[in-house]
């Protein structure tokens, strides 16, 4: 008998929105799942989904995903027509969507979506909860990431 044996240390992130770290102050992370069709889950295997523009918004006390682009394979089947931007329900708990939905009718907090992943065989979301940045605050942002490569390099260098 021969054993499965499971890759260590593989990379189960489909894809980053880098963009979005930049963009705003994440205060707090959740872990969503995503309601998808069968193409868009074989594209997702592919590594074919952007979240650079996406966001989630909360409608009648549901999320959704708004503006991922998944890129459907060429290979997807004739009968089916898919739509690349296609509105996905998000899935959550009450008590998450309550909170989360209390959390933006504040002034300035908004959902962004910062990585997409697999978590047993399951497309996961991870969503943040955060204050978009002003220019001063993305410049700060960039002053503070170059002075700790500085200083790396310079540690490097004596010791």
């Amino acid at each position: 008998m021969t054993k499965k044996s499971k890759k260590k240390g593989s990379d189960s992130t489909i894809a980053r929105n880098k963009k979005a770290r930049h963009e705003y102050f994440i205060e707090d992370n959740y872990e969503a799942g995503v309601s998808l069709e069968g193409w868009e889950v074989k594209s997702l295997r592919a590594g074919r989904i952007s979240l650079v523009e996406s966001y989630v918004t909360l409608k009648n006390g549901e999320a959704f995903l708004f503006g991922a682009h998944i890129t459907p394979l060429p290979t997807a089947s004739t009968h089916i027509h898919p739509d690349p931007l296609r509105t996905r329900r998000l899935l959550l708990h009450r008590r998450e969507l309550d909170r989360l939905i209390g959390m933006v009718e504040r002034k300035g907090y908004t959902l962004v979506p910062l990585a997409a992943y697999w978590k047993k065989s399951r497309v996961k979301l991870d969503i943040g909860l955060g204050k978009g940045k002003k220019l001063h605050d993305k410049r700060e942002t960039d002053k503070d990431r170059d002075w700790q490569r500085d200083k790396q390099r310079i540690m490097r260098a004596r010791g």
